[in-house]
């Protein structure tokens, strides 16, 4: 089967990309606006792009009628009229279902913390809170928007982000700096409104060692 993006309506498209790109990690971001309202929701366009400086990027897709979805304009530069900073929260088992309830369209300046019962717990060096009852989570500030087609429905706006600190329960990361998974029990995304965890995992050599059977 041979298919041309050009061929199918946006919403085919969509289907293709959440199918075929899986497992995708979820951050769960947190914004404020301008005038102090909280806003929360999970992304799973997003993933780490760098160490130094340690940079993430997530990407909220515009809405059906091709305007920008709240926490992009939470977390626009200042001069565009946004914030300018965010928090990914990690999403795990526990809160699977905090997690979708928070995918819930409600009005502007409407908390999803309220909606989903969560604690929003101060940051420490950015204005957005961060979600108490995630295992780690990573204060940043807007690098740069990329916007891949402005105003149309399914339009991305890729956020990146430079981490300024990021806060961890006790016992998640030991002295190397490695985070523990089976600690964390982070979910992921699937296609349609499948999610799944993270708990069946191997190990494999680096390079051609992995070819080894015996390895």
């Amino acid at each position: 089967m041979i298919l041309d993006p050009d061929q199918l309506s946006t919403t085919d498209r969509y289907k293709l990309l959440i199918g075929a790109i899986v497992p995708r990690p979820i951050a769960w971001v947190s914004t404020i606006s301008p005038d102090g309202k909280l806003n929360l929701a999970p992304f799973s366009f997003f993933n780490g792009i760098g160490s130094n400086p340690m940079t993430l990027l997530f990407c909220p897709v515009n809405n059906d009628d091709g305007t920008e979805k709240d926490t992009l304009r939470n977390a626009k530069p200042k001069s565009e009229g946004g914030v300018g900073q965010f928090v990914v929260n990690v999403a795990t088992e526990a809160m699977a279902r905090q997690v979708s309830a928070t995918s819930e369209p409600l009005d502007y300046g409407s908390s999803e913390f309220e909606l989903a019962g969560l604690t929003p717990t101060p940051s420490t060096k950015v204005q957005p809170p961060r979600v108490e009852e995630s295992p780690i989570s990573f204060e940043c500030e807007t690098l740069q928007i990329v916007r891949t087609n402005p105003g149309a429905p399914g339009g991305g706006n890729i956020v990146i982000g430079r981490v300024l600190l990021v806060h961890a329960k006790d016992g998640l990361i030991d002295a190397r700096h490695r985070v523990d998974p089976e600690a964390l029990r982070a979910i992921g995304r699937m296609g349609g409104p499948t999610y799944c965890t993270t708990r069946d995992r191997f190990d494999l050599p680096r390079g051609s060692a992995a070819l080894d059977n015996d390895r």
